[in-house]
């Protein structure tokens, strides 16, 4: 199948190819947001910023929720929360317990979970950061969400919260499953403690901006594929999605014995290649008034004329 042909696929068909290859578990950090709002509805930004801010972003987030369930991903999990948040200005604290509490208590998020089927958790060190401080009642929410949503089916969307670092819970869950069983906890057993039940390794991370994969401890075994888009991950289309899809399933997945199978010409055109983009290096960028934006860097047009010399 070609890029083209699978752009064109009607939704349903996509996932069914989607399906075909076996579960897939996605990795989506939605960054970006205040940026893409200012952007794109800054007439809203200048009245009640905070209240348009969170019910507009909370709407697209839930837009791409779907987007991605309905191309094929059934296991999603989407980072909302570091601890380094809690070092940005007072405007950006503000919107701290309302984000936190969205994924839980949200009304249009509730019926997104019923009517996709999604069973929902939290994974990270919440607990370790909140518990007797003013956002500890977040921490109820999140068991309540979670029992709330347990018999679902479907899709599986797991939230991250402060989830940077999870040696010292997995030291803890070692610690723990030995004094229980008198030994020590399988990978797959430590995978279910920290998540709350088992999670595949990562296929795709899809991130924004600067190239750097986070928040996925434990299940990011150095086989995902990694995408950064170029704009705020607002901005996410089915076209987009779909090109990515395509890379995974197809352009990635190539046996390097194939090497056997490639001609002289090719040979040729992979050095050109090589040369033409030898100070290329995907992840330099430039700031500009302190944005960081993406060198374009490669050229992928080569002379064939002079391919072979």
């Amino acid at each position: 199948m070609d890029l083209e042909t699978l752009l064109n696929l009607p939704t349903d068909k996509v996932r069914e190819i989607v399906q075909e290859k076996g579960p897939k578990t996605c990795v989506f950090p939605i960054n970006g947001t205040r940026r893409w709002f200012l952007l794109e509805h800054p007439g809203l930004a200048k009245i009640r910023f905070q209240e348009n801010y969170l019910a507009t972003t909370w709407k697209r987030q839930v837009e791409l929720y779907k987007l991605l369930f309905d191309h094929g991903l059934d296991t999603l999990l989407t980072p909302i929360f570091g601890p380094d948040l809690l070092e940005r200005g007072e405007e950006y604290r503000k919107l701290l317990t309302p984000g936190l509490l969205w994924c839980a208590q949200d009304r249009d998020m509730l019926q997104f979970y019923e009517e996709y089927d999604v069973r929902v958790r939290v994974y990270g060190d919440a607990r370790r950061y909140f518990q007797n401080t003013p956002y500890a009642p977040i921490l109820d929410a999140y068991e309540e969400v979670a029992r709330r949503t347990a018999d679902h089916r479907s899709h599986r969307l797991f939230f991250g919260v402060c989830a940077h670092d999870a040696t010292e819970t997995v030291a803890e869950i070692g610690i723990r499953f030995h004094q229980a069983h008198d030994r020590i906890p399988t990978r797959r057993e430590i995978v279910e403690a920290y998540y709350g039940e088992y999670v595949e390794p990562v296929d795709l991370f899809i991130g924004f901006g600067q190239p750097a994969a986070f928040d996925m401890p434990l299940i990011a075994v150095g086989k995902e594929d990694l995408y950064f888009t170029v704009g705020p991950s607002p901005y996410l289309t089915a076209d987009t999605l779909r090109m990515i899809l395509y890379d995974h399933l197809y352009t990635r997945r190539v046996d390097e014995s194939s090497y056997d199978d490639l001609e002289d010409a090719d040979w040729a055109w992979m050095r050109s290649f090589y040369q033409t983009n030898r100070n290329a290096v995907l992840g330099i960028g430039e700031r500009r008034r302190g944005v960081w934006y993406p060198m374009p860097q490669l050229h992928s047009e080569i002379d064939d004329s002079e391919v072979g010399h």
